[in-house]
């Protein structure tokens, strides 16, 4: 069989219910829908990070339900990069890297090779979302979830990388879930598209 992600996710934050079946196979998985409408949460508890009321979070048939984030092979890149402001740019990809091999090789195949010694400090937003992206992928992860992480980009720069993260999937055979309320950004990823609002799929 194929792998995929198999998840229900039931969970309440603060005052809100989320309630979304999914199931996303090797490829890009668009989660489409406005603010506030449940798709973080969403891969927050996929991630392990929100706890599940009810429900189930499986890949390829083994059961990540109670496993604790650090053992669920899964890399997350955030609407903000979330880098380490006090390690360079090599050290924050080897952050959580089985080896420096393969923080070295992250480096290299997004071009960050010339930057490995500067500081987040001195990135501009491409280069620091670049460097999330190659830190949660030097994880050598199964699963990659991208929560709106090229939304402050412009136009250009954010095609370039859509397209980026869409060969590396596709290389890396990866299972893939972008929360986005940019229709344009699902687009240019292609793949299979799920709206979500109010916390459910409509």
């Amino acid at each position: 069989m194929p792998l995929e992600l198999s998840a229900h996710v039931v969970a309440k934050v603060d005052d809100f219910r989320v309630d979304v079946a999914l199931e996303a196979p090797v490829g890009v998985t668009v989660l489409f829908g406005p603010s506030g409408a449940g798709k973080s949460t969403v891969l927050r508890a996929i991630a392990g990070l929100v706890p599940l009321s009810s429900g189930h979070v499986r890949f390829d048939g083994h059961e990540w339900t109670r496993l604790p984030p650090e053992k669920r092979e899964v890399g997350y890149v955030f609407q903000n990069a979330a880098l380490f402001p006090h390690l360079s740019v090599e050290d924050n990809i080897a952050f959580g890297a089985p080896t420096y091999e393969d923080a070295r090789r992250w480096l290299e195949r997004l071009h960050l090779k010339g930057m490995a010694d500067r500081k987040p400090g001195s990135l501009s937003g491409g280069e620091a979302q670049r460097v999330a992206l190659a830190r949660a992928l030097a994880r050598k992860p199964r699963v990659l979830l991208l929560d709106e992480p090229f939304a402050s980009l412009d136009d250009t720069l954010r095609d370039s990388l859509l397209r980026e993260v869409k060969t590396l999937v596709a290389e890396e055979a990866l299972v893939a879930l972008l929360v986005t309320h940019d229709r344009h950004e699902g687009e240019v990823l292609g793949g299979k598209f799920l709206n979500i609002s109010g916390g459910r799929l409509t």
